[in-house]
């Protein structure tokens, strides 16, 4: 088990959990909305925003942590985070923001203290980058999207 080490941002609601695995066997541990001045915040259809949940962290090098949507929100409220996963790298210690988007057809309200979304700690493995002049055959060779059939 890796150990990530959290810090509160000023003015967060102590009262909200820390970051938990739900289940014994969940991959990721849900992250809770951290809005004490605000207490909710509505999403209209289409919109966005950066929902703040106090924290900072401190991830060891060697890893990241993906932030991912919660299932449940994006199948019954088309919530959903456009950039997924996101990333946070091991060298940031700035504040953690989940962004959020509805993309359902009713407004969403996030509650303070809602769970948005979860966090999925992996080990990062880091390349370089080789110029070459060619690149070897596949049988696949350039084909793209839908190339190996339909969707």
């Amino acid at each position: 088990m890796v150990a990530i080490r959290v810090i509160r941002d000023a003015g967060a609601d102590t009262q909200v959990p820390l970051p938990s695995y739900e289940t014994t066997g969940a991959a990721g541990a849900d992250i809770r909305a951290n809005l004490p001045d605000r207490g909710s915040l509505t999403l209209a259809p289409g919109g966005r925003a950066l929902i703040p949940t106090g924290l900072r962290v401190e991830i060891p090098a060697g890893y990241e942590i993906q932030i991912r949507p919660r299932s449940g929100l994006a199948l019954k409220h088309g919530i959903t985070l456009p950039n997924t996963p996101g990333t946070i790298d091991s060298d940031y210690r700035g504040p953690l923001g989940v962004i959020l988007l509805n993309a359902g057809a009713e407004p969403f309200e996030v509650v303070h203290g809602e769970r948005i979304a979860q966090l999925v700690v992996a080990p990062v493995v880091q390349a370089r980058f080789e110029l070459t002049e060619a690149l070897g055959e596949t049988e696949r060779g350039a084909g793209g999207f839908g190339s190996t059939g339909r969707g």
